[in-house]
């Protein structure tokens, strides 16, 4: 919201509506323009392009059911609010079927309307964000795939397949990949992108209000419940749902989202009522969910459901050339944004750029990039600025040491509290007390060897090690690395580890 100043169109024949939001809205949040009639929308929309539209159902001359529909007509994508005076939901519920984002009764609950008024922002401004996958193109302020790796290029060849139909995808790779990029990607190119795309992160909702926030509920469904709440899905009839990290979906929910991808109907809580909905659906995951199906965590149906049609992101690490392309991108994309004036990077800088872990992936470099063009004031950057700058944000890991063994191991300076098991040690027999001398001979090895990869050479050496002291058992070597056993069995498949040869 506080990126750009939103446009507000509010049609409501009540001059003390339009006194109202110009009083709550206009300044921070954006513009308010007011009308009173329907007629008199359409000629603002036509005009003014709104970011949302907030609208009376009962008006004189053209009722708000009825403008909405030749706002659709319009293709209008802007996000509409209905209200309603008369203290029943049935015109809005119907016009919620027909497009409409969501309604509120009069009086306004002001939190309600703030709330919901963000949430529609955001809404709209998704819808503007146009995914580009032309890799020739000037950057522009669309989004675009960038990438001419093998990895990335069958990505985009499977977008240009999956988009013109209604089939369910399933997008997975590492956090930081772009996953919600390549879903915004897919309904960019549907059939139905004059509709709705919406975006639930599963993991940020707490289980006992996600089922209400993709479902809906009833009045009084709940302690709380002062009103009836129309979900996500019911929201997104007509168009794309997109469920990012659905391996966080509690196992009773995931009965029922089983439920509504089948008979394509939901009921909110509190109603025995179904509801017809036609929505397209997209999930993402960072989990292995195979190995979640396994262990009794993940639904084995609803996996085969989501898992129609698969898209996977190689991480940044494993496609360094794509990273030059991604400098490139990042940099003009900031300039434009008025970030610095920073415009390029030596070979020496790109080149060692490309040797780094990312273990955030496209977003840490991202975020490495904005650092760097904010904290140098010159149109060009070499390797000492660089990996200066990298060193120091590279201090703190990007996750727990016992969630990714990669992460215990830093190439500039490990972190004490980082507990490196004893099988890390270089001699075979290490107390902790000599963690610090077996990493300094690793940081001797990297020096003499600048093209060996510190990182990735030193956590295969502690899996090789731990199976060689466990005699190749994988329960009994994740417990002495501190990681699961899915978990070593990934990284024993990624480094190509020979459980029957001795690591050196």
């Amino acid at each position: 919201m506080k990126d750009a100043r939103a446009t507000i169109l509010v049609v409501d024949p009540d001059p003390d509506v339009h006194y109202s939001f110009k009083r709550i809205f206009e300044g921070e949040f954006g513009d308010v323009i007011a009308v009173t009639t329907g007629e008199l929308a359409l000629r603002e929309v036509d005009a003014q392009e709104p970011d949302i539209i907030v609208m009376e159902v009962q008006m004189p001359g053209l009722s708000g059911i009825e403008t909405m529909r030749h706002l659709r007509a319009m293709s209008c994508r802007a996000p509409v609010i209905l209200t309603s005076s008369d203290g029943t939901t049935a015109h809005a519920i119907k016009a919620i079927q027909r497009g409409a984002y969501d309604y509120l009764l009069k009086p306004f609950d002001l939190p309600r309307l703030k709330s919901l008024m963000e949430e529609a922002l955001r809404v709209s401004r998704d819808a503007k964000k146009v995914v580009s996958i032309a890799q020739d193109t000037p950057v522009t302020d669309a989004d675009s795939i960038v990438g001419r790796s093998p990895a990335m290029q069958a990505a985009v060849t499977a977008i240009g397949r999956v988009a013109p139909t209604d089939a369910t995808v399933l997008i997975t790779g590492e956090s930081g990949t772009g996953k919600e990029l390549i879903a915004r990607a897919i309904f960019h190119h549907s059939n139905r992108a004059r509709q709705r795309f919406l975006a639930v992160n599963c993991a940020a909702i707490p289980g006992n209000l996600l089922e209400s926030e993709l479902f809906g509920h009833e009045k009084g469904a709940f302690t709380g419940a002062a009103s009836r709440r129309i979900g996500r899905f019911e929201k997104c009839h007509g168009g794309t749902l997109f469920l990012d990290e659905i391996g966080e979906l509690p196992l009773d929910l995931q009965s029922k989202l089983l439920r509504v991808i089948q008979q394509g109907q939901i009921e909110r809580l509190g109603s025995t009522h179904p509801i017809q909905i036609d929505v397209r659906l997209i999930a993402a995951t960072n989990r292995p969910l195979e190995e979640d199906v396994e262990r009794g965590t993940f639904r084995q149906d609803l996996f085969y459901r989501l898992n129609v049609f698969r898209i996977h992101l190689t991480p940044l690490r494993q496609r360094p050339d794509d990273i030059p392309l991604l400098i490139d991108y990042f940099l003009e994309r900031m300039r434009q944004k008025k970030w610095g004036q920073l415009e390029s990077l030596t070979p020496e800088a790109v080149a060692f750029l490309q040797t780094c872990p990312w273990r955030g992936n496209v977003r840490e470099l991202e975020n490495f990039l904005q650092r760097l063009s904010i904290s140098c004031p010159s149109r060009r950057v070499g390797l000492e600025q660089t990996r200066f700058l990298y060193d120091q944000g590279s201090q703190t890991p990007a996750t727990p040491a016992t969630a990714q063994p990669s992460s215990t191991l830093n190439s500039n300076q490990p972190p004490p509290s980082a507990g490196a098991p004893p099988p890390a040690a270089p001699s075979g027999s290490a107390h902790p007390l000599e963690i610090d001398e077996a990493l300094e001979l690793l940081f001797q090895a990297a020096e003499d060897q600048p093209h060996w990869a510190l990182i990735p050479a030193a956590e295969r050496l502690l899996i090789a090690r731990a199976l060689e002291r466990t005699g190749g058992n994988q329960v009994r070597a994740a417990k002495l690395l501190g990681i699961t056993r899915s978990t070593l069995r990934k990284r024993i498949e990624k480094y190509n580890i020979n459980l029957q040869v001795r690591a050196i």
